[in-house]
């Protein structure tokens, strides 16, 4: 996969919550939302619940139907997730791989919504790791953010093009030259957490991002053994650091286990669960230029 499409003006995103609820009165506010940057929304029926658990947005099988609706229909042109939270993972085995390939199109989100990704990438279809609305979007603070995601999606990405992002400062834990490759991962914990299932990206060769909020530097050390343990960093031809925020900084973690692979690392990409968020081409083969700061579409 080289390219991301670009959407036409005035083109449907339909509207999915596959993992947690939003919070009281906020999804009233996404059609708005979507609008004042072109788009119109469709809301799918699981992002008003009932929610199940306190922490999924509706039970797994109105979640899951509304995932395979927004694919299937044809007045949708791209997907986009409500938030993350939890409950991804519990809807792979029952999607349905088929209507995807027939149906392929963007798959919008992060946090929780890596579980998707991973799935989708083992289909060969791309996703955006890019801010979601009740999470992000809605937020008084996030107009740049909603600027680059809604701007990429009108303008689309072709090979040659750079992955908008602020100026990157210098971070200690980045290393080595350049590495290219499919661009691979988002959150770890929900990354490790495919190790030993059918939907684990095949790492070999990939561009490994990795971002994450709240776990503490001996839970990311747990969850980069695994995948150490499972061959995906040894496969890697190079890492994307992304943020890890809301805990202390394990970066003392990363260049315990990435550091002496002898493999390019650019690290400080403003990606994850941090502002500015930058929108990312899962599945897209890129190029990371270490020494430039940059990354670009192949």
């Amino acid at each position: 996969m080289t390219s991301l499409a670009a959407l036409k003006p005035g083109a449907t995103l339909g509207v999915i919550a596959p993992a947690g609820p939003p919070k009281p009165g906020q999804l009233e506010l996404v059609p708005a939302l979507l609008a004042a940057h072109g788009f119109v929304a469709k809301i799918f029926p699981g992002c008003a619940g009932p929610a199940q658990f306190d922490y999924l947005a509706a039970s797994d099988a109105q979640r899951l139907a509304d995932l395979h609706a927004a694919f299937a229909d044809p007045e949708v042109d791209a997907v986009l997730c409500l938030r993350g939270g939890y409950g991804c993972g519990r809807l792979l085995a029952g999607i349905d791989t088929a209507l995807l390939r027939a149906h392929p199109k963007l798959l919008i989100g992060y946090s929780d919504i890596t579980a998707l990704h991973g799935l989708l990438d083992t289909l060969g279809l791309p996703g955006l790791h890019a801010p979601m609305p009740t999470s992000d979007l809605l937020h008084p603070e996030a107009g740049p953010d909603a600027e680059r995601l809604f701007g990429l999606l009108r303008s689309g990405l072709r090979a040659g093009d750079a992955i908008a992002a602020p100026p990157l400062e210098p971070h200690p834990l980045s290393r080595g030259d350049a590495a290219e490759g499919r661009l691979i991962g988002g959150n770890l914990a929900v990354f490790a957490s495919l190790v030993g299932t059918p939907w684990l990206p095949d790492a070999r060769g990939a561009i490994l991002f990795l971002e994450d909020i709240s776990e503490e530097p001996y839970r990311v050390d747990r969850m980069l053994g695994q995948l150490r343990h499972a061959g995906v960093l040894d496969a890697a031809a190079g890492f994307l650091i992304g943020s890890f925020s809301d805990a202390a900084a394990p970066d003392a973690q990363l260049i315990d286990y990435l550091g002496g692979l002898g493999k390019p690392i650019l690290a400080g990409w403003p990606s994850g669960h941090c502002r500015p968020n930058v929108p990312l081409p899962m599945g897209l083969r890129v190029r990371m230029d270490v020494t430039g700061r940059s990354l670009s579409v192949l």
